[in-house]
């Protein structure tokens, strides 16, 4: 979706501060937020790519006033509600001290503290073994599409309509713009994909400059 989220490209936002010996959490509930997505996650009610999706609908006033960890938890809350499993009252009513006890629903999985590492290790939620044969092949021209979905979408909006080239196959991976939406697994194949800086931003950029991007075959066409 054209969201706040997708600001790749954009101008006007100030420089990027990056932050000397930056630790992985500055707050202790940062780390929480990590922690209770991580642990919600395993209840198997969403993929990695509905989550992302969920925290792209954050409205985008909010979203550019907020913190990292901050979408975190819009998206967490949002999942936990959309899926019936806490009540926006709950939240409310946790925050200010008046919630009742938490009792695990009849299907839920515990994820203990000493298995998470173990778990995110054997963690195979995007990679997919189906054999699908590859639409596009290493140094293959390529264009990506021109769309504007209202779902979620792993197509930077600034890399829409351009043309670029095939230098990597990742091999088979779940399509994300399909999973994000609770369309389906839609395994196909991932590659990176090099773009002149000047294809995306004009003749104004040097010359010297090009990203990379990962896309999917779905994002893709022959140039």
């Amino acid at each position: 979706m054209n969201g706040g989220h997708d600001l790749g490209g954009m101008h006007g936002f100030g420089p990027v501060e990056i932050e000397r010996d930056e630790p992985v959490f500055h707050h202790e509930w940062e780390r929480r937020v990590f922690a209770l997505t991580m642990a919600a996650g395993f209840l198997r009610k969403w993929n990695i790519d509905q989550g992302r999706f969920a925290r792209e609908q954050m409205p985008p006033a909010e979203y550019l006033a907020t913190t990292y960890y901050e979408h975190w938890l819009f998206g967490l809350e949002k999942l936990l509600h959309d899926r019936g499993l806490v009540t926006r009252d709950e939240v409310a009513a946790r925050l200010v001290g008046h919630g009742g006890v938490v009792r695990p629903g009849a299907d839920a999985k515990t994820l203990k503290r000493g298995d998470v590492e173990g778990a995110l290790r054997r963690s195979r939620t995007s990679k997919a073994d189906e054999d699908v044969a590859p639409r596009h092949r290493v140094g293959d021209r390529v264009s990506t599409r021109n769309i504007h979905p209202l779902g979620h979408t792993r197509l930077p909006r600034y890399a829409r309509g351009k043309r670029g080239v095939v230098t990597i196959d990742h091999g088979v991976w779940v399509f994300p713009d399909s999973a994000g939406n609770g369309l389906g697994r839609k395994p196909q194949h991932c590659y990176s994909v090099r773009f002149e800086a000047r294809e995306l931003w004009g003749d104004a950029t040097t010359s010297r400059d090009a990203i990379y991007i990962d896309l999917w075959d779905d994002h893709l066409e022959p140039a």
